[in-house]
């Protein structure tokens, strides 16, 4: 169930990454549900990562990497990812950038429980229909797994 539209921009961002990361660790037990991952992004997107930049689509191809995101995530034994906190910066009455701090679990057989703290920052639009992200930007995800052994 959504945040009614009255609802402060804020209150209807933490909604919105409140069902993020439910559907998040949905897919982390069962076949993710990409349809409803898809609503929580805009027709188009930006990305930002020490990899560089890239533009996408909310399309086919968007899901299919989806898919392949948490099979991986399943396979180096992601558990839990948990919103620590938001913090919501408005940019204007349809706009804001959204700091999200995750605290994302790992446990394999060979892997003790290992917990790792991470932040993204989400560029995020409500043009009536619910907020949806249309950007984020990320550190070197890669390299945090590898600092703490996970892969």
């Amino acid at each position: 169930m959504g945040v009614r539209k009255e609802a402060p921009l804020e209150t209807r961002i933490r909604a919105l990454f409140d069902r993020y990361a439910r559907a998040f660790n949905q897919a982390l037990v069962d076949e993710p549900d990409l349809d409803e991952i898809a609503t929580f992004y805009a027709p188009e997107f930006i990305a930002a990562s020490p990899a560089g930049v890239a533009t996408g689509r909310n399309d086919d191809r968007l899901r299919a990497v989806m898919a392949q995101g948490y099979d991986r995530y399943r396979a180096i034994g992601t558990r839990d990812m948990r919103v620590r906190s938001v913090r919501v910066t408005p940019v204007d009455d349809l706009h804001a950038l959204a700091h999200v701090a995750w605290i994302a679990t790992y446990a394999r057989p060979d892997l003790s429980e290992t917990r790792i703290d991470f932040e993204v920052a989400y560029l995020v639009q409500d043009l009536g229909e619910g907020p949806r992200i249309f950007g984020w930007v990320t550190g070197d995800e890669e390299a945090a797994l590898k600092a703490h052994g996970v892969v």
